[in-house]
């Protein structure tokens, strides 16, 4: 590289016409060693452009006894060691110059955006040529402060070992496989700074690589560089030596050969995308070399009669029994495992119900081998299929022979009981797999915590919800949901507000359908203000209440008779765009009808049936009522009929209610016989019959009132 410093250290060396004009360094006096020449020399690379190549073009330099002569001069063997130390010291100078016109560059063209390039150089060999001078006068330290060192060019070497490697990197990020991995990322959808990241990590894996090989070929060429004077003194000494000698010799020489650089890190070995570097695999081959078992076995070729005693097996029905069948093809067939597993495979696909008898039958049979994953496998189908009892035989049957049943076999069982609804069992089964050194998973937690819920047990289910928190499992919004529907079912709202302020602080944002039930909660407590609390926030919160949502608050009001509140919510709802539904309407009617307003809630019932959808369950029971007490048996039977039929959703306070209304309307023997079940369900009346007399007695005295008022 041409020196910087000498090349602008004299104060008439170049100035903005010279460079203008195209001029030449011969035609200054300073240096008379310049002369015309045909050799090309290279430009002046420290200034990045700031010569043009027809200036130096054509140069050469020749001896020259003053003080700035050009590095390629020849050096007198006079002054060795100071040419050296100033060469040094020199080409750290040149580096420094060749960054700050670099820097400089950008500043002046920011500066002066009309400037031609001509005019930029002017001004960049005005600037160079004031820090030469000053350079050269001892004052960068009265520029730049006196605390800078005395040796400035002492610069690090790890600090230029980097900005090396900078500049080395730039040339891999705009290779052409840089490039073509670049433009596939982008079009795959990568953007923003995780592109920017994978393009210099390409670029990155690219250096490395070329500086590996650059290694192993610098490497080769010196193991060829042996000089021929050692390579005789080598031959001389193997053959004046001894045997002994000989071989030490031997050994010596070999001692020279370059071994290749070793690799850091483990290698892996993958094959379609399979890991096979895990130390897993070790054992898995030593197991497969002990049983001799490379390939699986092939099922043996069936024909003759042992073909047609299978196809009578395949045409089986249900209710048959496949024992006879099945002892004639062991006769014929002599089957193994395979065989079994064969027959069975096409069992499952053309007959599950005839797979699972004669899978059954297999798990006894000697030549199928059964083991335990067969067990519960063949368990698990059978829970997934709701066949519980059937689950819970095979089962038994592995523990009677003489099979323990492992965590997967635990953790099967307890599934089915939660699925189910046995909690107890599923309990029994869970606290099995702790006993057993297990620690429960995502699965087992939702599964457990899901069948709290279901059960009306959510105090439980948050307790295992706390437990995963402090194991570190993320808790799914799915199990958030069951134990706020679960507290919002039994009115617990101190449980609903822990839950609620446990999805906030974790991240998760409301929904209509969480809002939905913190209003349900406050409604079954009987709590209106909290109710509407809630239903103003979701308000707030942008969601729009839907049906079943005002039906609620409509059922708060009803059950505090606050008839006022609720016209003025109806309304305020309906200036906002809301249609009733059939909740409302169902909520309505239900409310008319303990009023005694029977000429109003038949209006709503036309409503309803204008709706086009199918009425709820509690409507039938307000029918009832309503029919009972105005003595209309047909229409009274018949909502009577359809109660009966999902007898199951009545509540305690229900039986009371549609029990006083058959009394009141005479049916005596519809009266004894809802006792009947009411008690077989264990249900105390005598309980309900305190808080409902003093509620109809309101409901009766308003009534009176409002007929006072007609």
């Amino acid at each position: 590289m041409i020196n910087l410093r000498r090349v602008v250290s004299l104060s008439s060396f170049m100035n903005t016409s010279a460079i203008t004009s195209g001029f030449s360094l011969s035609q200054y006096s300073y240096y008379p060693c310049v002369e015309n020449s045909t050799a090309s020399t290279a430009p002046i690379r420290g200034f990045h452009g700031l010569t043009s190549p027809n200036v130096v073009k054509g140069l050469k330099f020749r001896k020259h006894s003053g003080r700035y002569v050009h590095s390629v001069q020849q050096v007198g063997s006079d002054a060795p060691s100071s040419l050296e130390g100033e060469i040094e010291l020199d080409s750290a100078t040149n580096e420094f110059l060749s960054r700050f016109v670099w820097i400089m560059r950008k500043r002046l063209i920011d500066a002066y955006p009309d400037s031609d390039k001509n005019s930029i150089d002017g001004m960049l060999l005005i600037i160079v040529e004031k820090v030469v001078s000053e350079l050269e006068k001892g004052g960068l330290e009265r520029l730049m402060g006196a605390d800078i060192s005395e040796n400035w060019t002492d610069f690090s070497v790890d600090l230029w070992r980097t900005e090396k490697k900078k500049e080395k990197m730039k040339t891999f990020l705009q290779s052409e496989e840089v490039k073509e991995m670049y433009r596939f990322a982008g079009q795959v959808g990568i953007r923003g700074d995780m592109l920017r990241e994978l393009r210099f990590k390409w670029a990155r894996e690219k250096m490395e690589e070329s500086e590996f090989y650059e290694n192993l070929e610098r490497i080769r060429k010196e193991s060829m560089e042996i000089k021929p004077q050692e390579k005789v003194h080598l031959q001389k000494e193997n053959v004046g030596s001894s045997g002994v000698q000989n071989d030490n010799a031997v050994g010596e020489g070999k001692a020279r050969i370059v071994s290749l650089p070793k690799r850091h890190g483990n290698l892996k070995y993958k094959i379609y995308g399979l890991d096979l570097s895990n130390p897993q695999w070790a054992t898995v081959a030593d197991k497969i070399h002990e049983n001799d078992a490379i390939w699986p076995q092939e099922p043996k070729m069936i024909s003759g009669k042992c073909k047609l005693v299978t196809s009578k097996i395949m045409s089986l029905q249900e209710e048959d029994n496949p024992a006879p069948l099945l002892s004639e093809w062991i006769a014929l067939l002599q089957p193994s495992r395979f065989d079994w597993i064969a027959l069975l495979d096409e069992l499952k696909a053309s007959n599950s119900r005839l797979y699972f008898k004669i899978a059954e039958y297999a798990l006894t049979e000697e030549s199928f081998k059964a083991s335990t994953p067969d067990y519960s496998k063949l368990a698990d189908a059978l829970a997934k299929e709701n066949c519980i009892e059937d689950a819970e035989r095979i089962l038994k049957k592995m523990v009677d022979n003489g099979i323990l049943p492992d965590v997967i076999t635990s953790t099967i069982a307890m599934q089915m009981y939660c699925t189910s609804g046995n909690l107890d069992r599923a309990k029994e089964e869970f606290e099995s797999l702790r006993a057993k050194g297990f620690q429960p998973d995502m699965k087992v937690y939702t599964s457990m915590i899901m069948a709290y819920a279901r059960a009306g047990r959510p105090e439980l289910g948050e307790t295992l919800m706390r437990e995963m928190e402090n194991n570190d499992l993320q808790v799914t919004n799915e199990i958030y949901m069951a134990l706020l529907q679960s507290f919002a079912r039994r009115g617990d709202a101190a449980g609903a507000d822990r839950i609620s302020t446990t999805m906030q602080f974790v991240g998760i944002q409301p929904t209509p359908e969480s809002c939905t039930l913190m209003v349900e909660v406050y409604a079954r407590l009987g709590d209106p203000e909290n109710a509407r609390h809630n239903f103003d926030h979701m308000r707030t919160l942008g969601f729009k209440p839907d049906d079943k949502c005002v039906s609620t608050m409509i059922y708060v009001y009803q059950k505090n008779n606050l008839l006022d509140k609720a016209l003025n919510l109806l309304l305020e709802l309906e200036n906002d765009g809301f249609l009733a539904g059939v909740f409302t309407y169902t909520t309505l009617v239900d409310w008319l009808t303990k009023l005694e307003l029977y000429d109003e809630a038949e209006q709503l019932l036309d409503n309803i049936a204008a709706q086009g959808d199918a009425p709820p369950f509690k409507l039938h029971i307000s029918l009832c009522d309503m029919y009972s007490r105005t003595k209309n048996e047909k229409k009274a039977l018949q909502a009577l009929g359809v109660i009966e039929s999902k007898i199951d959703l009545l509540e305690p306070e229900d039986f009371y209610r549609i029990i006083t209304s058959l009394e009141a309307g005479g049916f005596i023997q519809d009266v004894q016989r809802m006792r009947g079940v009411a008690e077989a369900r264990g249900i105390k009346l005598a309980l309900f019959s305190t808080s409902l007399g003093v509620g109809m007695s309101i409901i009766s005295n308003m009534n009176r009132q409002s007929r006072m008022r007609r």
